[in-house]
């Protein structure tokens, strides 16, 4: 999906804000309300807004947006992302890769690449990389997660906790403007964590949408994450904040 210039900058006040009024921004665009409605339809149905009488706020920040619907949420982009992200992966490379709709793609774009171990607790990630003969994918055990095939719990982390490998790939539900990076579950975050601790180096894949964002669960600071592969220019103050840690920044 993507957002129209009017539709973006809706969203940004919203972050900015907390919060959206429909007459408000009508005056402000010099629209009718009932466009502004369709703008607050569309952002809510995509799940960067939530409705209420009069306006919309942001989401949740203790449920993230449904497995399907962020499958198609800014697809484009993460496809660009993970393309971009296997450019800078060299063949017989070890990895470990988190669970997430951006993972995934990183996924898709390296079946191309040859004698790759792969470590991961994503199922749909082992699904789309096992039938490549160039690679050898190893499952982390643990529960199964219905909704996204994702697999948590102690058994996942202690499994994790075996390997040391060259790239850890991790996706993530936000980014707070202070560096913070945030999720919903505190058992996927948990894996996250142990991910971190057994990667030479962390490659944190996002979309735009996710800076900024809402969510309750701290996974820790951006300053943790050695490469960071977005769509968009970070905002400023993000920017100043990674080049302080010495993230290294690509967008697609």
């Amino acid at each position: 999906m993507n957002l129209n210039q009017r539709q973006q900058q809706i969203l940004q006040r919203a972050r900015q804000t907390g919060s959206v009024a429909i007459e408000e921004l009508a005056a402000h665009f010099g629209v009718t309300p009932q466009t502004i409605r369709r703008d607050i339809n569309l952002l809510c149905e995509s799940g960067l807004l939530r409705r209420f009488h009069g306006g919309a706020g942001l989401p949740s920040s203790v449920e993230n947006i449904a497995y399907p619907a962020r499958q198609v949420l800014h697809h484009d982009e993460k496809r660009r992302i993970g393309r971009l992200v296997a450019q800078h992966i060299p063949g017989q490379s070890s990895l470990l890769i988190n669970i997430g709709t951006t993972t995934e793609e990183v996924a898709k774009a390296l079946v191309d690449h040859a004698d790759m171990r792969v470590i991961t607790n994503n199922l749909n990630v082992a699904l789309l990389l096992s039938d490549h003969p160039g690679f050898e994918v190893i499952v982390a055990g643990g529960a199964v997660r219905r909704r996204d095939r994702g697999v948590i719990g102690e058994a996942t982390i202690d499994f994790i906790k075996q390997f040391k490998v060259d790239f850890g790939i991790i996706g993530i539900s936000g980014i707070d403007m202070d560096g913070t990076l945030l999720d919903f579950d505190y058992r996927e975050v948990r894996v996250s964590q142990a991910i971190i601790a057994n990667s030479r180096k962390v490659l944190l894949v996002t979309d735009h949408s996710k800076f900024g964002r809402n969510a309750m669960v701290r996974l820790g600071s951006i300053a943790e994450v050695d490469m960071l592969f977005t769509d968009r220019p970070p905002p400023a103050a993000m920017t100043d904040l990674l080049a302080q840690a010495e993230v290294q920044v690509f967008v697609a």
